[in-house]
């Protein structure tokens, strides 16, 4: 008891006389740990931990010394409460439902070898990938805690220029940081009170080597920092942390002008295997399923085994070839969603309307839902209504649309098969349309409001650094920090930041708070219309440096604005790196991808056109020679094509499927880890390649069904 007064004590004494909390505050580390791991891990990651602990009680398979080491370094760097022998029973476990159930009713409710053996094989492929899902877990997390490392060195040299305590600047950065890195920042002060490791430094070293096959130049800058904490001379002190920040913008650079050099063969080869090649390839599927159709293997089938491959086995291959592109990214830099970080901006992901006086927030989901479902029955009316008439009335079909019937259902041995008709065709558009303009709106919706405030914040940023230079001149001048933010505004106005500097003043002089309560207070604190942990930081740097004077102060913000200006070079020199590959991928998801596919699906209905006018006439000539000596089997070459409605169906989810997967990549390599922005690019690139695509598609397919018409007239 004497102990923990005499403690007690001397913390107080502490804050009294150096103006800052204690560094460790009782199960403060250990509670906020604990609780921000159970609010930020991904629901992915919480999903797969439960999986792998369910298969592991129901299915153990031990694992030898070797796998276990290598799969706990993944566990261990995404936090994941898992074992190795959970994560292989899982991978076998559900490797073995994929080849049973999906076999087993293949076989049953299709008679199908060939999905029996397909199902096989993705088992397989199942197992493998289950087995890396760890790395691939532990690879993304990488990427976005990588992504912060830059602003984490930034935060951590920004508190220990003022205060050189190494707990509090760690604890510092993982206050205004968001996950996955704050979590691993907790982490690291958590082992320390808990009793793992002795030492804050023991504590950061042990963490730092999760680190040092991926960012070497993340451990060299804390060890600079670390080193800072036993230079006697203030300048040599100060030297150190400041090439910290040098030696981690210089690496970030190096690796990135490396990446992007090896970027330029994958993402050529991505292009190549994951669009062109298998869009190119679908203008021969129809002349070869034409040969292959038979009375066991119809056209329906043929469609669905396409839609096997093309919805399912391609996209996930190309997504998976593309997250391991994004997994050799390098530390760069990357942006957050505000909208996680600060709570208060949620419902600006919301469609906001009101009734009197009284705001209604609504999930964009809904409208969404509804729009999905309109344009998708739309595009099943050919089924629909096909299935609704008898066979009498669908052979007794007329023309309806350019000389083209509307659905065009064809009489076969097996049955009724279709639609063929040109109506059937456009018609089937909006079975694409559906999905990307529905998952689109949703995204352009939730995503909007919210960058449009992030930009703003975005660009008091790109002004902040002379803004907190022109602070610090006129702190240092020795005016108050009240009075100062008041000149800063006048000499900056008409300006984001003098909009900023200005709110601060206004708070102060009207409503009469103090500094910190201008800035802070969450109700009419200034912060409130700025949303950015970069200035909320400095304008935290710039309270505590207060305590200790105006000069202290004003040494601090001179100093972060020259980080701010060096980080910002940097990111310009790393987007300029990029923009070629950028250029060239958003080309490709945006007009590329969508044209070509609209062109080949347009021709590809020409020649299923073609083809099923030639086995009319075939089968006319057939009757006419039936009972002669002349044989008839050349006649019979020609089968059943898969009806250009399905066929233009397969083409068009996967066209939605690759500009999805494309914007992600895209994404991913130019912002990182960025979930704001991907959401955003995925809403206006899905809604504006779907609408080209349409618009090609349906072009393309009238003129030349329209030709092929002409042609097939005049040789009969």
């Amino acid at each position: 008891m004497r102990e923990k007064e005499l403690l007690d004590k001397y913390r107080r004494r502490l804050e009294n006389e150096l103006g800052v909390k204690p560094p460790l505050d009782e199960r403060t580390f250990s509670v906020n740990y604990m609780q921000f791991k159970k609010e930020n891990l991904p629901k992915q990651l919480n999903i797969y931990e439960k999986l792998c602990n369910k298969s592991e009680k129901l299915f153990r398979i031990r694992t030898d010394e070797k796998t276990s080491r290598k799969i706990n370094a993944f566990v261990e760097l995404c936090h994941l409460d898992i074992t190795p022998s959970g994560v292989v029973s899982f991978a076998v476990m559900g490797a073995l439902l994929i080849v049973l159930l999906g076999g087993l009713l293949s076989y049953l409710l299709l008679s199908s070898v060939v999905l029996v053996v397909y199902f096989m094989v993705m088992g397989l492929v199942f197992l493998m990938i289950a087995l890396k899902l760890p790395e691939f877990f532990a690879n993304t997390w990488r990427l976005r805690a990588s992504n912060q490392m830059i602003e984490c060195i930034f935060y951590v040299v920004t508190y220990m220029r003022h205060t050189s305590n190494l707990e509090l600047a760690i604890n510092f950065a993982a206050e205004h940081l968001a996950p996955p890195l704050s979590i691993d920042l907790k982490k690291v002060l958590w082992d320390v009170e808990t009793g793992k490791h002795e030492t804050m430094k023991e504590s950061l070293d042990n963490y730092l080597e999760s680190w040092r096959k991926w960012n070497i130049e993340f451990i060299e800058a804390f060890h600079l920092i670390e080193g800072s904490l036993y230079e006697s001379s203030e300048d040599r002190r100060l030297k150190l942390i400041d090439k910290s920040l040098d030696v981690m913008l210089q690496e970030t650079y190096d690796k990135m002008l490396h990446y992007a050099h090896e970027l330029k063969n994958p993402i050529t080869l991505l292009y190549m295997m994951g669009v062109v090649l298998p869009i190119l390839g679908l203008v021969i599927l129809p002349l070869v399923a034409s040969f292959l159709a038979s009375e066991t293997l119809t056209p329906n089938r043929i469609a669905f085994y396409l839609a096997v491959l093309y919805n399912f086995t391609l996209p996930v291959g190309i997504y998976y070839f593309g997250r391991v592109v994004l997994s050799k990214r390098p530390t760069g830099y990357g942006e957050t969603d505000i909208s996680e970080d600060i709570p208060e901006l949620r419902k600006y992901r919301k469609i906001h309307f009101r009734i009197g006086k009284r705001d209604f927030y609504t999930s964009p989901a809904a409208i969404s839902v509804i729009a999905g479902s309109f344009l998708l029955l739309i595009g099943l009316l050919p089924v629909i209504i096909g299935s609704s008439l008898s066979q009498q009335t669908l052979m007794q079909e007329k023309d309806v649309f350019l000389g083209f019937k509307l659905l065009e259902y064809r009489q076969t041995g097996t049955g009724m098969i279709g639609p063929y008709g040109l109506g059937a065709a456009i018609l089937s558009v909006f079975v694409p349309l559906s999905f990307a303009l529905g998952v689109g709106t949703y995204f352009s919706i939730s995503s909007k409001n919210v960058i449009k405030i992030r930009n703003r914040a975005k660009h008091l940023e790109e002004e902040f650094a002379s803004s907190l230079f022109q602070l610090g001149n006129r702190l240092g001048d020795g005016l108050p920090a009240e009075v100062a933010f008041g000149k800063v505004a006048q000499m900056m106005k008409d300006t984001t930041s003098g909009d900023f500097f200005s709110a601060v003043s206004s708070n102060i002089s009207r409503l009469g708070m103090s500094v910190k309560q201008a800035i802070f207070n969450p109700k009419n604190g200034a912060l409130i219309y700025f949303p950015s942990s970069l200035i909320e930081s400095s304008m935290k740097v710039l309270v505590e440096s207060s305590k200790k004077g105006p000069m202290i102060a004003s040494r601090a913000l001179i100093n972060v604005s020259e980080y701010v200006k060096d980080i910002h070079r940097v990111n310009e020199r790393l987007k300029d790196l990029l923009s070629e590959i950028i250029s060239d991928m958003k080309q490709q998801a945006n007009f590329l991808a969508p044209v070509i596919s609209g062109i080949v699906v347009g021709i590809t209905s020409m020649v299923i056109t073609i083809l099923g006018k030639l086995t009319q006439q075939l089968a006319s000539i057939g009757e006419g020679i039936s009972g002669t000596d002349v044989p008839t089997g050349l006649l019979n070459i020609f089968g059943n094509a898969v009806p250009t409605y399905y066929f233009q169906i397969i083409v068009g989810v996967y066209v939605v499927q690759i500009i999805y997967v494309l914007t992600v990549l895209i994404n991913g390599i130019e912002n990182g880890s960025d979930r704001l922005a991907e959401r955003y690019n995925l809403g206006q690139n899905l809604i504006r390649g779907s609408l080209l695509y349409a618009a090609v598609t349906i072009f393309v397919m009238v003129v030349f069904n329209t030709i092929a018409a002409g042609v097939m007239t005049s040789i009969a």
